[in-house]
């Protein structure tokens, strides 16, 4: 491939740092943001038909296929592998999200692995669990645990004999050597190297064993690692977020590929597994990208085609530090137990770190980050998380939500509060819908509506407690009358319906003489005990049909609760 040539992939337009010539030909399909020399559309963009760009046998399709040598097609496939070992957190599901967008976009593959070599923090509820998570999301995936496509097993810790093998390949062509070096030894050479002022490095004493100094040490029981050959020079690569990033292999030394009891090491599985299921974008935390340049000599000596990294920066709490419990939630499952929903979780899981084109525009449904994703537009500057603005997002989406999924969503939280029964009949579900609708603006989560809802159900104490602006309210005298008369025409009412409540409404100004915040500052005070709530028009009829229905905790009518209210001053 030439120097300086992107894989083909539309992640990042095609830069080339020196001039090639090529050849041109037009062919059905899409261009996007590739580099390429095409004309011009009247309005600015490509035209709908993209050029094949050859040199010698390579062959690059400038849209979201690429093609290696020898004409083989390549879709883009992405992997999201998480370890078991607890529950999937914030930063680990934008990472999912990121790399699932990506395959969405660009109509590849998403896989999901699950990397479990540390047996003991390794537990299968907590990939139960992250599997789960993801499903809530909307995160699905193309192949992976649970869905076979013909590169598994998709565990770590069911491939152990694949690392063997490849690891044997290493060997035999030189490309790794065993090593003697005991734990207490390198520890050592280490403690002299650090009091010499000098980088911590393995010494090489083992790299130029011959066979014959290995043979007698294997016959007598002795345990190597194998670690790679690194030969001097320079290791880097182009991060689609980051840039270019380059170190000396003296920095790397020859890292250890298996352990001396056999076990592999994190990074020679993970390349061995994303070699062998095809990976062409690595896209993971900025915490992997010192693994980077280990992970690229793995490649190299493999003889494998190296695939893009992108990663992708830290999550930080509003302090500036690292995100953690001390921020409050921090994991997909207790997002879901407090009642956020999954699309606004994701929705804002995605502006952490990348932008979206049209500026000031951030409620955006799932389809919609699709179309407009692009790892250019990720910044590498660290992401702030804010629960203020995750609770007002969510806040967004509840409200947006049709009442008939919002009440299958919200139920639970009720019957959980001892609000409602298990099993709801049809006319409690429908009562409960009308009951959510006129409190759902005042809540950020859907485990806060039952506490919402105190303003509905029958009051806790007898008498009934007031807050202090309907006290103070009914306390004068005026509004005490507007109150007394309110009441007096209620009495008269078999039932309070909508009609009927704005009759008695009207009644009560004609013999009040009061209008506006006079008149109905005192009803919602002498109706509800609080000098605030939704609509009177909303809770009048809620009132009315929740008292005539079985219910854990009673609710009472406009004019018990007028009674008990009035009855209290």
């Amino acid at each position: 491939m030439p120097r300086g040539m992107a894989r083909g992939s539309p992640l990042r337009p095609l830069r080339f740092s020196k001039s090639y010539d090529f050849n041109l030909s037009n062919r059905p399909g899409s261009c996007r943001g590739a580099t390429c020399g095409r004309p011009q559309s009247k309005a600015g963009g490509h035209r709908s038909r993209p050029y094949i760009l050859q040199h010698d046998s390579w062959v690059f399709v400038v849209n979201r296929q690429f093609k290696m040598p020898h004409g083989q097609i390549e879709m883009v496939r992405v992997r999201f592998a998480p370890s078991p070992t607890g529950f999937l957190h914030v930063g680990n599901v934008r990472t999912a999200l990121f790399n699932w967008l990506v395959a969405r976009r660009d109509q590849g593959a998403f896989i999901l692995r699950i990397e479990d070599t540390d047996a003991e923090r390794s537990r299968p509820e907590y990939e139960k669990q992250l599997m789960e998570d993801l499903r809530w999301l909307g995160l699905d995936w193309d192949e992976g645990v649970g869905r076979d496509g013909g590169s598994g097993p998709y565990r770590q810790s069911e491939r152990y004999a694949i690392y063997q093998q490849y690891a044997q390949r290493l060997l035999d062509g030189d490309k790794a050597f065993r090593c003697f070096c005991s734990e207490v030894e390198l520890e050592q050479v280490r403690q002299q190297q650090l009091a010499r002022n000098e980088m911590p490095r393995y010494s090489g004493k083992c790299r130029n064993l011959s066979p014959a100094d290995v043979a007698p040490r294997m016959k007598a029981g002795f345990s190597p690692t194998l670690r790679l050959r690194v030969r001097p020079g320079t290791v880097g690569f182009s991060d689609l977020v980051f840039g270019r990033i380059d170190i000396d292999t003296f920095q790397i030394s020859d890292p250890v590929l298996l352990r001396s009891d056999g076990s592999p090491t994190y990074n020679f599985c993970c390349v061995v597994d994303d070699v062998l299921m095809k990976i062409t974008h690595v896209i993971r935390g900025d915490g992997h990208i010192s693994n980077t340049h280990r992970q690229i000599l793995i490649y190299k000596a493999l003889g494998a085609v190296v695939p893009q990294f992108a990663h992708l920066s830290t999550v930080l709490g509003p302090d500036g530090q690292k995100l953690s419990k001390r921020h409050g939630a921090t994991s997909v499952e207790e997002f879901r137990v407090q009642g956020y929903l999954p699309e606004a979780l994701v929705n804002y899981l995605a502006l952490l770190g990348w932008s979206p084109p049209e500026e000031g525009k951030e409620i955006l449904d799932l389809q919609e980050i699709v179309r407009q994703f692009d790892l250019s537009r990720v910044s590498k500057s660290p992401a702030i998380f804010d629960i203020a603005k995750l609770n007002w997002m969510n806040r967004s989406y509840i409200n947006r939500k049709p009442s008939d999924s919002l009440v299958q969503l919200a139920e639970p939280y009720f019957v959980s509060a001892g609000l409602i029964p298990a099993q709801c009949s049809t006319e409690v579900r429908a009562w409960l819908a009308r009951v959510i609708d006129a409190v759902k603006t005042h809540v950020d989560q859907l485990a806060q509506l039952p506490q919402e809802t105190a303003i509905i159900y029958g009051f806790e104490s007898d008498p009934p407690e007031l807050d202090a602006d309907a006290r103070s309210a009914l306390l004068m005298y005026e509004a005490r009358m507007v109150a007394q008369e309110f009441l007096r025409l209620v009495e008269e009412c078999e039932t309070v319906t909508p009609e009927a409540y704005a009759e008695i409404l009207a009644q009560v100004k004609a013999a009040t003489r009061q209008k506006g915040k006079g008149l109905f500052h005192p009803i919602r005070a002498a109706l509800t005990g609080r000098g605030s709530g939704p609509e009177l028009e909303r809770l009048v009829p809620i009132y009315e049909e929740g008292s005539r229905l079985t219910l854990p905790r009673r609710v009472m009518s406009c004019r018990e609760r007028l009674r008990a209210v009035l009855g209290s001053l």
